[in-house]
């Protein structure tokens, strides 16, 4: 297949785990396939690979070892990272702070619902509202892992939609920190969201094209997150 189009490239002579390795790394650099996205099956990226599934399986082994994917079992593999430097700075952040945490997000967050009020595209909007309702069923569902991973997609989403690409890495280089701080069972109220639904409200200015609004939604959601940790043993620990 075409090298301009993103699109995966057939095995040659080099060997066929390491050509796989090679192609599905360059898919996920180039960004065909972002963050939280599922990858294609192992007997589709088989076929246009034009490797053995044995191949494949074991090229996604080494590129999860790698951390830029993740394999959930009875679900499929993801995108967890696009380059070995993101995932260099999610593991070194992997245990930050909460305090650290929601003060950066205060930074980043607000930026990139700024950007993505004023530059998202229709077919973005449409991934985000996506991303949106698939949080909702899993808050609806009191799924923590489910919500955890859905929540994070939605604001890496976000990030991406800023069309800014300083803003995006930097903002991926903290996923993980910034998940581990949302999960549910690290909040007295579980899944609930504050009274002013701010994620509704993100969600509804970005489609608007408010960029002050986002920002202002950002600000309520982070400051009810804020008021929820405070007392935690997640902000507990900061302060031991």
């Amino acid at each position: 297949m075409s090298d301009k189009n993103g699109s995966v490239r057939r095995a040659t002579r080099v060997s066929l785990t390491e050509h796989a390795i090679g192609e599905i790394r360059r898919v996920i650099e180039a960004g065909t396939w972002p963050v939280g996205e599922r990858i294609p099956s192992e007997a589709q990226l088989a076929e246009n690979l034009g490797v053995g599934r044995t191949s494949v399986r074991e090229a996604i082994r080494a590129l999860a070892h790698a951390g830029l994917l993740v394999v959930k079992h009875g679900d499929g593999t993801y995108v967890q990272a696009t380059d070995e430097g993101q995932v260099a700075l999610q593991r070194r952040l992997r245990n930050a702070r909460a305090r650290d945490v929601i003060e950066a997000r205060r930074g980043l967050d607000v930026m990139a619902a700024r950007l993505a009020a004023r530059h998202r595209s229709d077919d973005e909007l449409a991934e985000l509202r996506a991303a949106f309702e698939k949080r909702g069923v899993a808050a609806e569902q009191e799924d923590a892992d489910a919500f955890t991973e859905a929540d994070g997609v939605f604001h890496d989403t976000v990030a991406r939609l800023s069309h800014n690409e300083i803003v995006y890495e930097l903002y991926l280089g903290l996923s993980e920190a910034i998940r581990s701080s949302v999960r549910p069972d690290h909040c007295p109220t579980g899944f609930a969201d504050d009274p002013d639904d701010s994620h509704t409200r993100l969600m509804e200015t970005i489609a608007a094209g408010d960029a002050e609004g986002a920002a202002a939604a950002v600000l309520r959601m982070l400051d009810h997150q804020e008021a929820l940790l405070r007392g935690s043993e997640v902000f507990d620990a900061d302060d031991a």
